[in-house]
């Protein structure tokens, strides 16, 4: 499960079309978070009071995307994601000045997606915000401390470390491209090298100790290594 202190996330998927709501709410399920799905834009806003993220479709059967999120906004913080068919720059705009803090246009990928909702639990539930614990076989990491132990073993780690392990961790079935590892950790897709990225991983397995704790899956990406906690 995803925490935040000692409670799992919650998000609302805000989703008129019942067969795109079970494809993103399987999603949010299988990434470990606490999902409930709204079907219409007035649930979304009662629900949101309730939520840590809400992943909102813009085209709603009884109010229009953009209203729910100033709707929203206007009574929380919650952080908003919205997706849809709408994909020009002034409708982008628009949506940001009404209080999103994403959009995705449709279709949009998974890692794309778990990208974006990494990137802005970090950015909202950083260091002012609750701290989300993860465990992995023999690791922890904390984001409130940015610490990370390895058999009970406290690890230094760079920035740029950390946000590399903790992006793995966060998503343990997940594999990561090169080219979305970078655009998170690195905010670039393509200026830093590839060896920027093996470098780092390198680092990160000399200095957990376990050269399977970052997996490589040659010519696609990387994943984190360790996939159940460890026995005590």
């Amino acid at each position: 499960m995803r925490y935040l202190g000692d409670s799992v996330v919650r998000v609302v998927v805000a989703e008129s079309d019942p067969t795109e709501a079970v494809s993103v709410t399987a999603v949010f399920r299988r990434l470990g978070f606490e999902v409930s799905w709204a079907e219409d834009g007035r649930s979304a806003i009662t629900s949101s009071s309730r939520a840590d993220l809400v992943m909102l479709g813009l085209e709603q059967p009884d109010l229009d995307g953009l209203e729910v999120c100033r709707r929203i906004r206007a009574g929380s913080a919650v952080p908003i994601i919205a997706t849809g068919l709408r994909d020009r720059e002034l409708d982008v705009v628009v949506g940001l000045n009404a209080g999103l803090d994403a959009y995705l246009p449709r279709p949009y990928g998974l890692r794309e997606l778990v990208a974006r909702v990494n990137a802005i639990l970090r950015r909202t539930h950083g260091p002012d915000g609750p701290a989300e614990q993860i465990a992995h076989g023999p690791l922890r990491i904390n984001s409130l401390t940015r610490e990370v132990s390895m058999r009970d073993r406290p690890v230094s780690l760079t920035r740029k470390e950390f946000d590399l392990l903790y992006l793995l961790a966060a998503e343990p079935d997940t594999l990561l491209s090169r080219k979305q590892i970078m655009s998170v950790v690195w905010d670039d897709e393509w200026a830093h090298s590839s060896r920027t990225l093996d470098t780092h991983v390198s680092s990160l397995r000399s200095k957990l100790g376990d050269h399977s704790a970052v997996v490589t899956i040659r010519g696609v990406g990387f994943r984190i290594g360790y996939q159940k906690p460890v026995e005590d």
